[in-house]
């Protein structure tokens, strides 16, 4: 069946097309004219009303009980997700997801080392540990890889800030505002407070003397451990 007519009451009407089974928007301006039949758009009924879709497929149908009828199905466009990669991941993290992860190994990680020498400081176990340099060499290659990522043309202005080649608090503040800076220098602080611990356990044990306390206080309270330490062997020999 081919037809071409105006059905629309507004001065924007639509114009239907057999040959590319289309509907086309008019620009002249014509008398409304009434379908016989319902024409409906994707299951919505638009019988004297203006067709919103400006390009739909047509399909003819037919029966007894609702006559001929036209059944117009939008076309529908693909559109292709390309999801860009963010400059801001380090490896297969962000900075800072990367930032909190080496935060919590780093601390976990020294823990075991602090646990036996507090819990067990004459055993072979802990003091073959304490001999290992393996643990500092981990932390400092970690350590190393942060202070990469940190690293900005600024840093050097930020540490020489001052005019006689010294940094100043304010812009040693800038320059730990960075989460990746700051995972850095934790983990700077977790290699020499280890080192100080070991230290205090390697003396205790050659002198004799207890460590369990210096040692704890070393983990949080590096140079208070190593105060108490120096105050413990003093007492110790004195009274011996």
């Amino acid at each position: 069946m081919a037809f071409s007519s105006y059905f629309c009451h507004s001065p924007l009407a639509f114009k239907i097309d057999h040959l590319q089974q289309t509907v086309k928007r008019c620009g002249t301006v014509g008398k409304g004219l009434k379908l016989p039949f319902p024409i409906r758009s994707s299951g919505a009924q638009l019988s004297n009303k203006c067709i919103l879709k400006s390009r739909v497929n047509i399909s003819g149908d037919w029966s007894f009980k609702g006559g001929s009828r036209v059944i117009l199905k939008p076309k529908v466009a693909r559109f292709v997700l390309v999801r860009e990669r963010s400059p801001v991941y380090a490896l297969w993290l962000s900075g800072s997801q990367l930032a909190s992860t080496v935060f919590t190994l780093g601390t976990v990680a020294v823990l075991p080392f602090y646990t036996l020498m507090v819990v067990a400081p004459k055993s072979e176990l802990t003091r073959k540990s304490m001999e290992s340099g393996v643990p500092y060499v981990l932390l400092g290659a970690l350590y190393t890889y942060l202070l990469y990522l940190s690293w900005t043309p600024e840093t050097i202005q930020l540490i020489f800030a001052n005019k006689y080649l010294l940094p100043e608090l304010s812009s040693i503040g800038r320059m730990f505002s960075s989460e990746i800076t700051l995972a850095s220098a934790w983990i700077h602080l977790l290699v020499i407070d280890l080192f100080a611990a070991r230290y205090v356990f390697h003396d205790g044990l050659e002198n004799e003397i207890e460590t369990r306390h210096s040692i704890s206080l070393c983990l949080f309270f590096c140079p208070i451990g190593i105060l108490t330490h120096v105050i413990t062997k003093a007492m110790t020999k004195s009274s011996r």
